[in-house]
């Protein structure tokens, strides 16, 4: 892959066996809520519409079933990380590209040949306390977490030791 050297190698390098990756996703909650994807049929849905090659590459190839995501709300007041779920299936094409009246269609999409791919998500629980974006920046532990360091992208990788410093962090602990 070209991406199996560089700032993301680590999220597609091969994994240990039972190995758990760990993640953050973005929606903003008055678009999907953590509250609706707690409120959806089974906790589940499906995490498409993502339209950038980086999140992209996360979704089709880094994530895999089990793999736990912070769900984070961003364009909130205060934009923060509220829940955690889990990747319940693997990469698979967006039909939403295909759908010529979806808001993310791509005419340059095909089925045989699909450039947008989606996972589905379960919600797990919501945090303790949420983790404020300033909060994120002002914690030397997640001073090189993706997050901060490209707030862009939808989709991103998250360290083992950062996971733990957000849970610490919301359960009053860091």
């Amino acid at each position: 892959m070209p991406y199996e050297k560089g700032a993301w190698a680590a999220a597609f390098s091969a994994r240990a066996p039972g190995e758990k990756r760990f993640w953050l996703i973005k929606s903003e909650p008055d678009v999907f809520s953590f509250d609706d994807l707690l409120a959806a049929p089974q906790k589940t849905t499906c995490w498409d519409s993502v339209r950038n090659s980086s999140a992209r590459n996360f979704l089709r190839d880094g994530m895999k079933k089990g793999d736990l995501a912070f769900y984070y709300h961003s364009n909130a007041d205060p934009s923060a990380i509220v829940g955690i779920c889990e990747v319940v299936r693997e990469g698979y094409p967006d039909p939403t590209a295909f759908d010529p009246s979806h808001d993310y269609y791509d005419a340059n999409s095909n089925a045989d040949t699909p450039t947008w791919f989606m996972v589905d998500v379960k919600a797990m629980q919501k945090l303790r306390q949420p983790v404020a974006l300033p909060e994120i920046k002002n914690s030397a532990a997640l001073r090189e977490m993706a997050l901060v360091k490209v707030g862009r992208l939808s989709v991103v990788p998250v360290q083992p030791i950062e996971w733990d410093a957000v849970i610490a962090m919301s359960e009053g602990r860091a």
